[in-house]
């Protein structure tokens, strides 16, 4: 069995119109959104060995805020990635339980191109900031992961965590 942790980025900021967006960084509710997200990870027992993060200054600051015990691997190619590009990196992952960071539209498309059955969640659909899926896959190989085979096994949104 294989489980993977699809999220999308925390909310960033448009502070600054004049940065390219890959260095726009997370803004306070990003945050805040990210440390709750890590603290729900660990209190469900959601443990990656391996976290493959978007190159962009927001999915690392994203990353960094989890605190997780895991180090990150950057790949350029999650930058803004279509889901066949994240399902490639994805089957050259390596460990039982992987953390993806990416961004929309692809993160929210692969999450729902790789589920069985979509979660009962209203925000499932558009993906929110920080929206974060667990699936688990019946495979030995990260190889082997096929669009519609996943179980979910958690979906949250950080509304459903913070006020």
């Amino acid at each position: 069995m294989k489980t993977l942790i699809l999220m999308r980025h925390g909310k960033s900021s448009w502070g600054d119109p004049t940065l390219d967006d890959h260095d726009r960084c997370l803004n306070e509710r990003g945050i805040a959104s990210a440390k709750a997200l890590g603290d729900w990870l660990r209190d469900k027992g959601y443990s990656p060995d391996m976290a493959l993060v978007s190159t962009a200054l927001r999915t690392r600051e994203t990353f960094d805020e989890l605190s997780l015990p895991c180090g990150p691997q950057y790949h350029g190619t999650l930058y803004l990635a279509e889901p066949d590009v994240m399902l490639a990196s994805l089957r050259k992952a390596v460990g039982d339980t992987v953390l993806m960071i990416g961004h929309n539209p692809g993160i929210g498309w692969l999450a729902q191109d790789l589920v069985t059955h979509p979660p009962a969640h209203p925000r499932f659909d558009d993906y929110p900031t920080g929206a974060t899926l667990v699936v688990r896959f019946a495979v030995k190989d990260w190889a082997e992961v096929r669009p519609g085979g996943g179980e979910v096994l958690d979906f949250i949104a950080p509304r459903d965590l913070m006020p």
